[in-house]
């Protein structure tokens, strides 16, 4: 076989509408970020100051695009294919790196944050260049584009990691700042220019799955860390209620998003004339808040379960209300992109949410818990009835 049959043989040429599914090997790459998403959670618990957040939401967005790339990777390639499988499986290993690097990125475990970042961010990419075959030209220009934005971008995550202090979460964020601007640039470099959205083709159906099923991920791990603080407690009314509202919260923060959402987002990108233009919006960007909310409000769930009595404190007000508004933020808007309007719904239980803000500090957490699960009902309820009505009339 020639090299260029080998290339071949590895990088997928997508028919249109068509549907591949989320393979074996990809759900397991994602395992490890359901520890990456436990060890964010977790830093954020126990760093919840104006600077650790600043810098938990820097490692987070870390962690989204380098599995946002990883997913767009293997969207192009074949993971049944055995040199993409071996890939996947190197990935995992420096996923396993970035995620037990969290808890002390800023501190003394910096650099190997940086340097199984950069190498999983580049390394993939250059895969990618070399898996497209020369048949392909547009796409290989692309993996090409790529390479070069990454690899800018992975200076200032090793400068970083060789930094302390505030001039490391300066160099990591210009680097940050330099990966997430690459894609709405369209990977623009000089001579070359930018890519074109037709170079961005995807299956956009494997894409959507793929997304959702991270979601499940997102909401397993609420679930897990929830029933692991439980367990070790006292069983007492309070206790028992401020598990029942989290479980609650998490059955309706899925209900939300997968009820209609997910399917209809599958469904247009599944359709769509331009996949990668939807990919590169709704799901690349948009999908931010959403897994944002669902980990803001892990902690939350953490902080009512262990202290639910007395008077909830800022930073049990500012998750538990942050949560659940930054995961309506971002289904909202991403429902706009593939209904083409704003859900009334969601946009009620936002002002709701700020409504509550005002009298939530003095509010036990048991109570403001109960009372933003409460409003999230709601929107699931009301949501659901308004489209059934909906489909109802057309029909």
């Amino acid at each position: 076989m020639t090299a260029d049959g080998h290339r071949g043989a590895l990088y997928r040429i997508h028919a249109p509408h068509q549907h591949s599914r989320v393979t074996y090997a990809e759900l397991f790459f994602d395992l490890v970020f359901v520890f990456a998403i436990t060890q964010i959670s977790h830093t954020l618990l126990a760093h919840f100051t104006p600077l650790g957040v600043l810098q938990t939401t820097l490692l987070f967005l870390a962690v989204w695009w380098v599995w946002v790339f990883t997913s767009w990777i293997t969207n192009w390639l074949d993971p049944e294919k055995t040199p993409v499988r071996i890939l996947l499986f190197a990935l995992m290993l420096g996923g396993l790196v970035i995620s037990t690097s969290i808890p002390q990125a800023f501190e003394s475990r910096g650099l190997w944050f940086a340097m199984a970042y950069a190498s999983m961010q580049v390394g993939k990419t250059v895969f990618l260049w070399v898996s497209t075959p020369p048949s392909q030209p547009a796409a290989r220009m692309n993996a090409i584009r790529i390479t070069a934005w990454l690899s800018l971008s992975a200076v200032f995550w090793i400068a970083g990691g060789l930094a302390e202090g505030q001039s490391r979460l300066l160099l990591w964020a210009v680097a940050l700042g330099i990966e997430y601007c690459s894609a709405a640039a369209r990977f623009w470099i000089p001579k070359y220019g930018a890519s074109q959205v037709a170079d961005w083709q995807v299956e956009g159906g494997h894409m959507a799955e793929r997304f959702g099923l991270f979601i499940i991920l997102a909401l397993g791990e609420s679930v897990v860390v929830t029933g692991a603080t439980f367990s070790k407690l006292t069983w007492t009314i309070e206790t028992v209620s401020a598990f029942a509202s989290s479980f609650v919260g998490t059955v309706v923060m899925w209900w939300i998003y997968f009820h209609k959402g997910a399917e209809a987002g599958s469904e247009l990108i599944s359709k769509s004339s331009e996949p990668g233009r939807l990919a590169r919006l709704a799901y690349t960007y948009l999908h931010i808040p959403i897994v944002a909310g669902i980990i803001v409000t892990a902690v939350a769930d953490e902080l009512v379960l262990m202290h639910p009595g007395g008077h909830s404190d800022p930073k049990t007000v500012l998750s538990a209300i942050g949560g659940p508004m930054l995961f309506l933020l971002g289904t909202i808007l991403f429902k706009h992109t593939i209904r083409g309007f704003l859900q009334l719904s969601h946009g009620a239980g936002i002002v709701a949410l700020g409504i509550l803000a005002w009298f939530a500090g003095g509010m036990s957490p048991l109570l403001l818990s109960i009372a933003t699960t409460a409003i999230m009902v709601m929107v699931a309820v009301w949501e659901s009835f308004s489209l059934k009505l909906a489909t109802a009339g057309s029909a």
